[in-house]
């Protein structure tokens, strides 16, 4: 059986890395996102429990796992890492796991952060829950969540978890 993606309740948006996780969540009528924190990946019962702990604790109501490709809107390697990631989190979680093209984000965070007349420590130190707010909020404000712009593949960019 299907879960429905909520288009009510906090959601939390995931810049997938295999030693951070950058973390911003919405508001509860998925309006605005804002940056959360950064997670340094521990190992998968460490990161499980403080996946478990911000969706419990922020009453998450699904999760938006951005998902890196290439320009020409395929996937590669990567993008194969952060969905097995994101179904990974599906599982743990309980909750419906949307992927959204991360395109950009990154450098749009850089961007944002040097106007902040920040120190290269603190702009590092920042880089990865921006770019998961960038994410999250275009995810928000997208025309049609459940594709991201480019051509993702068959699927679309939306899976759901049983």
């Amino acid at each position: 059986m299907m879960q429905v993606f909520p288009d009510q309740g906090a959601l939390l948006g995931l810049d997938f890395g295999t030693k951070r996780l950058g973390i911003a969540i919405s508001t509860s009528d998925q309006s605005i996102a804002s940056p959360l924190e950064n997670y340094n990946r521990v190992n998968t019962d460490a990161d499980a429990k403080a996946i478990q702990k911000l969706a419990n604790d922020y009453q998450i109501q699904g999760i938006v796992v951005g998902l890196p490709v290439h320009m020409s809107g395929d996937e590669g390697g990567k993008a194969a890492e952060a969905r097995a990631f994101g179904d990974w989190v599906g599982e743990v979680t309980g909750l419906p796991v949307a992927y959204f093209d991360e395109r950009y984000t990154s450098s749009l965070a850089d961007v944002y952060l040097q106007h902040g007349q920040l120190s290269d420590k603190k702009r590092k130190a920042n880089r990865d829950k921006i770019a998961a707010q960038i994410m999250l909020q275009n995810f928000l404000d997208s025309d049609d969540r459940w594709q991201a712009p480019g051509p993702i593949d068959e699927r679309g960019s939306l899976q759901f978890k049983e």
